[in-house]
């Protein structure tokens, strides 16, 4: 049996100085597009401890004052459908290296000024929200 309901992804915006930590994925549902690190929530993890592991995870990179930043119900990748959790931290330390390699083609720095593209739609409103602060999307298409 199909299970259609929702999965709760989390992504995290993480700063140095004026530049955001973005991946070019391969593989998913954003192939060839830049994304904000994140995955899904584990079972009993909290936000702030699964935007931690993805980042480590994912990036190599720690991160720091991890806060929450917003929620929006994302319908772009029908059937897929998520309830994103938005995160926003802080780099703390190591250098971006990409760790999942079957998931992704490249790690790194892009200044907030001149971020890649294409960029993947769950970042894309990640970083709209947190620019607009905005904390609640509904139907995102």
């Amino acid at each position: 049996m199909n299970d259609l309901r929702p999965k709760v992804g989390l992504g995290v915006i993480v700063f140095k100085g004026d530049k955001i930590l973005f991946m070019k994925r391969k593989g998913s549902i954003s192939s060839g597009e830049y994304a904000l690190p994140g995955g899904h929530v584990e079972h009993l993890e909290t936000f702030e401890e699964c935007a931690k592991r993805e980042v480590l995870e994912e990036c190599g990179v720690e991160i720091d004052n991890v806060r929450f930043a917003y929620v929006a119900n994302i319908t772009e990748y029908a059937p897929k459908h998520y309830v994103q959790i938005g995160m926003v931290a802080e780099w703390k330390s190591g250098e971006p290296k990409n760790l999942e390699p079957e998931k992704a083609e490249e790690v790194g720095w892009y200044s907030i000024d001149n971020l890649p593209k294409p960029i993947a739609a769950m970042s894309a409103v990640a970083i709209q929200m947190f620019e607009t602060k905005s904390v609640y999307r509904d139907g995102v298409k």
